[in-house]
């Protein structure tokens, strides 16, 4: 989609920190980071949310998780991380493109606020 940011991001057209990529999945840092370490995994495909996944988009959304092992490994994040993916307004999800939230290096509180 030409207006969505992660899509010109993916593209090349707006820079980022680029921490993984191969041919379905671009991970960069988050430019406002809530822990240490925070990597947004997305694929490179538009899909607007969870909600969104089907049997034609599921390889991009399954290797966005492979991703996020693949840099939890990396990074040694063997203490733990938390993943997550808002899905819908209220949900807080604030850009219409899956993303997974890679977020580590402090301790999390559990129901999150």
């Amino acid at each position: 989609m030409s207006d969505c940011i992660f899509c010109k991001i993916a593209a090349g057209g707006i820079p980022a920190k680029i921490a993984y990529e191969d041919d379905l999945v671009l991970a960069f840092h988050d430019i406002d980071p809530k822990a240490p370490t925070h990597i947004l995994i997305i694929p490179k495909e538009h899909i607007v949310s969870a909600a969104d996944i089907n049997a034609e988009n599921s390889a991009a959304a399954a290797k966005c998780l492979e991703a996020a092992a693949k840099l939890a490994a990396e990074l040694g994040l063997a203490d733990g991380f938390r993943l997550v993916s808002n899905c819908g307004d209220s949900a807080g999800q604030s850009v219409k493109h899956l993303h997974f939230h890679l977020l580590a290096g402090r301790d999390f509180m559990w129901p999150p606020g």
